[in-house]
């Protein structure tokens, strides 16, 4: 992995998602429970966007409102400067022509039944090539997995199971390329595999925004990978934004709270670890 990108701003650039006063409370009453409390954010075209939190801070749950999967308690989201519209079933089908998503378990990403031939050709159906001759249909897959380095000839036939799950998570960025959505949303997708995968992984998701010019959402509670692929971060603490902002601005100079311990729990290699908090009798 290159030890630093080239960080853009997008802060004037267009917006492809927008949302105002986003809220979604689950349960009523006493029992009420704010998952996302009034949220603002503004995701421009092209931009890397990372959101940063601790598990319960009500990212995951945002992550499902941007994708349609959760309704909105209170506000809107705008897609493309528009109020979004996902009201009946083949609207919703057209608004995930635009946005799409890789989950951090690669395993249940996938249809168990389904080889990978039809997992790649359903993305093309949805993209209007159901007519192509096959040999095109081929010659995308093959494109495909060579952009994610693997080989279409040595996994036709096979079922996703049958890959690692690296292998699995890079399958999945294939399905993106050949979708090209105008956001991808990326929900932990480096937190169950191994750290080479990891690093690859993160690579193939900067040239993936490089190559098709795409949005990408980056859910993540790690600062450091937040830090690495961004340009920008926002960082969440029970259901609000604590603080968001250029990565530069927001990691190398943090105003909240939250964000200065958030990068103090990062260990630093060339630093000693303060290990005055651990309990070594009952490690292990």
């Amino acid at each position: 992995m290159s030890e630093t990108i080239e960080r853009k701003d997008y802060t004037n650039g267009p917006l492809c998602l927008s949302g105002r006063n986003v809220t979604r409370v689950f349960g009523m009453g006493e029992k009420a429970n704010v998952a996302v409390d009034h949220v603002d954010f503004d995701f421009h075209e092209g931009e890397f966007v990372s959101i940063v939190g601790e598990s319960g801070s009500g990212k995951t749950t945002l992550s499902k409102m941007l994708l349609g999967l959760l309704n909105v308690s209170e506000g809107e989201i705008l897609f493309q400067g528009k109020p979004r519209d996902i009201s009946t079933h083949k609207k919703r089908n057209e608004y995930w022509k635009g946005i799409q998503a890789i989950f951090q378990d690669p395993f249940s990403s996938y249809n168990t039944f389904h080889k990978i031939d039809s997992v790649l050709l359903d993305c093309i159906h949805m993209r209007g090539g159901r007519h192509l001759p096959y040999e095109k249909k081929v010659e995308m897959m093959t494109e495909a997995c060579s952009f994610v380095n693997l080989k279409f000839a040595e996994l036709t036939n096979k079922y996703p199971f049958e890959l690692s799950g690296g292998q699995m998570q890079r399958l999945m960025i294939a399905r993106i390329f050949l979708l090209r959505p105008k956001i991808l949303l990326a929900d932990e997708p480096t937190s169950m595999v191994d750290a080479c995968s990891r690093s690859t992984i993160l690579d193939m998701l900067l040239n993936l925004r490089d190559e098709t010019g795409m949005t990408i959402i980056f859910i993540t509670h790690d600062i450091g990978l937040a830090y690495y692929i961004s340009d920008t971060v926002y960082i969440m603490e029970h259901g609000k934004f604590v603080e968001f902002g250029k990565a530069d601005e927001v990691i190398l100079n943090p105003q909240a709270d939250y964000t200065k311990r958030l990068i103090s729990d990062v260990p630093k290699i060339h630093e000693e670890w303060d290990l005055s908090t651990v309990d070594l009798n009952s490690a292990g």
